[in-house]
């Protein structure tokens, strides 16, 4: 039977430069915002003896005069243009439903996907039944917010060739909150692996494709054997994605990265130990602020 020891170790001592003022924007229930009557009052907020204070542990974040605070911790709350990760959870008439960590499954019309071999016409009653042969319920999908319903549910479309099924990789789920918002969530890692990074929290870890053939029309996947080093690379990844999550550093291509390096002296399965975990963050914090500063 083995049996896993680990030596009491001296942890080295960084200077990670975060002063209290940069903390200032962050609230715990009951903490004062303002006192100034001047302010409405948005989400996450109450008025309490005429003081604007805080209802949920989160950022504080100001519009003109609206201020409201956004919870650390949440479900997805959906905007137009989102990136997500979706699983398919059902199929409806001429519509799927589609699990992306928000309060309610979203909807993925047949209309607003790729028919394959990227036909540009009307979805037929023929199309209709054969939705199963595009997406079936346990698939995994990349897809954007087209719109939001009035009742809070998202509209998804997989219109551009960037989305669709998704083939043979790893599913990461994580707070929506630590996702950082970029102007692209696709990635192509210099490592040899790629990640969607799902403004829903949920990430996507796969190798890197070769040529994709257009005429799939998004509904490809290779099914082909992937290599003991991309799977060690996968593998890694994901380590280093759970590392920083549970230190609460965002999660963008530049600090997934980072800390990628700095877990390559260690071997995969000891990225989780937290002595480990706590260095391999600290180094990737450190990066992050000479790259910053």
């Amino acid at each position: 039977m083995a049996v896993d020891m680990r030596l009491p170790t001296v942890i080295k001592t960084m200077s990670l430069s975060v002063s209290a003022a940069d903390r200032k924007d962050m609230v715990v229930p009951g903490d004062v915002i303002t006192s100034d009557t001047g302010f409405m009052r948005g989400h996450g907020t109450y008025v309490d003896e005429d003081k604007l204070t805080a209802s949920v542990a989160g950022e504080v974040q100001r519009v003109d005069k609206l201020i409201c605070v956004r919870p650390l911790k949440t479900r997805f709350n959906g905007e137009v243009g989102d990136v997500v990760v979706g699983r398919i959870t059902e199929v409806q008439q001429k519509r799927w439903k589609v699990e992306t960590n928000s309060r309610l499954d979203s909807v993925l019309l047949l209309s607003s996907v790729n028919l394959p071999g990227g036909e540009l016409r009307r979805r037929s009653a023929e199309d209709e039944l054969t939705m199963r042969e595009y997406l079936q319920e346990g698939d995994l999908i990349s897809a954007e917010v087209q719109s939001v319903f009035s009742d809070g549910a998202l509209s998804l479309h997989t219109r551009s060739l960037k989305y669709g099924k998704l083939g043979q990789g790893v599913l990461v789920q994580l707070s929506p909150s630590l996702i950082k918002r970029q102007k692209t969530h696709f990635h192509n890692l210099p490592c040899g692996a790629s990640i969607i990074l799902g403004n829903n929290g949920f990430v996507w870890l796969y190798p890197t494709p070769g040529q994709q053939e257009e005429e799939a029309g998004g509904f490809y996947t290779s099914l082909e054997p992937v290599s003991l080093s991309d799977r060690e690379v996968i593998s890694r990844l994901r380590n280093c994605l759970l590392a920083l999550a549970a230190h609460k550093v965002l999660l963008y291509d530049t600090s997934v990265l980072y800390c990628y390096e700095s877990s390559l002296q260690h071997q995969v399965k000891d990225i989780l130990k937290p002595e480990v975990m706590e260095e391999i963050v600290m180094l990737t914090q450190q990066k992050l602020l000479e790259q910053e500063g």
